[in-house]
């Protein structure tokens, strides 16, 4: 087993008391890995269009295998003649889908429908789409999902977010809780082209691009989405058996993007910044965990989200490796490389926080860990 070593910094990246510890073991992507339910989360602010998405969505044939948990009924409005049964907090809606309202804790809610499904109460769904309020920071949602113990029967597929093709610009300039919504997210939908002007949703788009250039973008008229576009975001497809790093980290799209440049520095979304770092050598596993456990104890809040594949030594596939701010996900060695090139790529999404900051701290990482080796050869 490798072992994880913290590092002393002689600079200015102190770890702190209690800092979190990156999981230092790596586990082969098992069948118990790739056979948890997949979980969409869409969000989007206040106005953006998520009911109306949700309620096409619910109402397609394809939902059929599928629960959704959304915080109240009459927050979400959905149709009435979607709703075919009620039992206490879980409908069944006229597609054959679940939809079931969190009353209390969002684990509990995950834990009862696990519980239904194996007394076959409920259908036995294969995918989970949860819908957030207009003004939440997804962020905690998708710590649970990455982080308790409920997590061991789902994992994290997606993150969609609804951007208003009117009023978004207005929305993004004014409100960080979208700003955020929008970073984080794998796909991005803009809706109600319908009323806005072509320039106008152009130069939204070139901003959700500056913003968030991995994310997949569509436009969308009345919510018309396909379920399809909105689940199959993860680094493994079950469907396919396959690995698909390429399109996970979208790494080619990001290019020499970095903080948002050419914008107003009053606007939130000037104050993120997208980067991808490509590496030829591989690392020893101890520097990539205390290079991120150190990112995480000092900056943890403005790592909005952290996704990549990690050339180890000794480890006969890439390591993915996920995080959302303090939380990383337990890293995972796929069995082979989906690709001849075996370099690791990680992509970051930041918030205050730059490229070369993050590349600062891997320096002090690893001179922190020369120290040592050259300290242990003296006394051996």
């Amino acid at each position: 087993m490798v072992q994880q070593v913290r590092p002393t910094f002689r600079s200015s990246f102190q770890l702190r008391q209690n800092a979190p510890c990156f999981q230092a073991t790596l586990p082969l992507m098992s069948e118990a890995v790739q056979d948890r339910i997949p979980v969409a989360v869409i969000t989007g602010f206040l106005g953006s269009g998520k009911t109306t998405l949700l309620n096409r969505l619910l109402a397609h044939p394809d939902m059929g295998d599928a629960a959704v948990i959304v915080n109240e009924f009459g927050d979400i409005g959905i149709d009435h003649h979607l709703i075919r049964a009620s039992n206490e907090n879980t409908i069944l809606l006229g597609s054959g889908c679940i939809c079931c309202v969190v009353r209390g804790d969002l684990v509990d809610t995950m834990r009862d429908l696990l519980v239904q499904r194996s007394r076959g109460d409920v259908p036995p769904f294969r995918r989970l789409l949860i819908e957030t309020t207009g003004l939440a920071d997804p962020a905690p949602l998708l710590h649970t999902l990455m982080s308790m113990p409920v997590a061991a029967r789902y994992r994290l597929d997606a993150v969609v977010t609804t951007v208003d093709g009117v009023a978004g610009a207005a929305t993004l300039d004014e409100h960080h809780e979208a700003v955020k919504q929008a970073a984080i997210a794998d796909r991005i939908f803009v809706t109600k082209v319908d009323l806005a002007t072509s320039d106008a949703l152009d130069e939204l788009e070139t901003r959700l691009t500056r913003l968030n250039p991995a994310a997949t973008r569509r436009r969308t008229v009345d919510g018309e989405v396909d379920p399809e576009e909105v689940f199959g975001e993860a680094v493994y497809d079950p469907a396919n058996r396959i690995v698909d790093v390429d399109r996970w980290l979208r790494a080619e799209s990001l290019g020499g993007a970095s903080m948002s440049k050419g914008l107003d520095s009053r606007r939130h979304d000037a104050r993120i910044a997208t980067f991808c770092l490509t590496f030829a050598q591989p690392f020893e596993w101890r520097d990539v965990a205390a290079w991120l456990d150190a990112l995480a104890s000092a900056r943890g809040e403005d790592l909005l989200r952290v996704k990549g594949i990690m050339n180890v030594v000794d480890a006969a596939g890439p390591v993915v490796v996920h995080a959302v701010q303090h939380l990383f996900h337990p890293p995972i060695m796929l069995e082979h490389w989906p690709t001849p090139f075996k370099r690791s790529q990680i992509v970051f999404i930041t918030r205050d926080l730059s490229r070369d900051y993050v590349l600062e701290v891997l320096t002090a990482v690893r001179s922190a860990a020369d120290e040592r080796h050259e300290s242990a050869d003296i006394e051996t």
